[in-house]
């Protein structure tokens, strides 16, 4: 499933996302990730800086959820995959690698990265817009802001 361009304007404005695994034994582990982008037409890519648990969960099981959201908006995605672990001896590693640096400056070093190929994709909505529809994206900030005292 490729992401489309709204996809990407969420995860572009997401200061952190949510990132979902789960071990062998079904225990749940979400974890939230600071460095992370779209890679190609259908794929998350997302730095491993201090996730060991991730890592373990993901080479257990690579079915993952990731979540973007605009905090002041309210909106953003729930996308579900599979996710693998790429080493520095992985073919792509040095190109995404690169991506990822360019968001950290080189602050938070990382040895490996978390993709993971997007397969489904769903809205995530405040339930303010749902109950109250005539809810405009304008108030949902003004209200965000006072909620977080920006």
């Amino acid at each position: 499933m490729d992401l489309t361009t709204e996809n990407k304007k969420y995860i572009n404005r997401s200061v952190l996302c949510w990132l979902a695994t789960v071990s062998s034994e079904n225990i749940p582990n979400v974890s939230p990730k600071e460095i992370f982008s779209y890679y190609r037409k259908n794929k998350i890519i997302v730095a491993n800086i201090a996730s060991p648990q991730t890592v373990s969960n993901i080479k257990q099981n690579e079915n993952v959820c990731i979540s973007f959201i605009d905090i002041l908006i309210q909106k953003g995605f729930q996308m579900k995959g599979k996710a693998k672990i790429i080493r520095k001896t992985d073919l792509n590693f040095f190109e995404m690698k690169q991506i990822l640096t360019e968001m950290t400056g080189g602050k938070f070093p990382f040895q490996t990265i978390t993709e993971i190929e997007v397969e489904q994709v769903k809205p995530i909505i405040a339930p303010k817009y749902i109950l109250y529809p005539e809810t405009t994206e304008k108030e949902q900030i003004e209200s965000a802001k006072k909620a977080y005292k920006i």
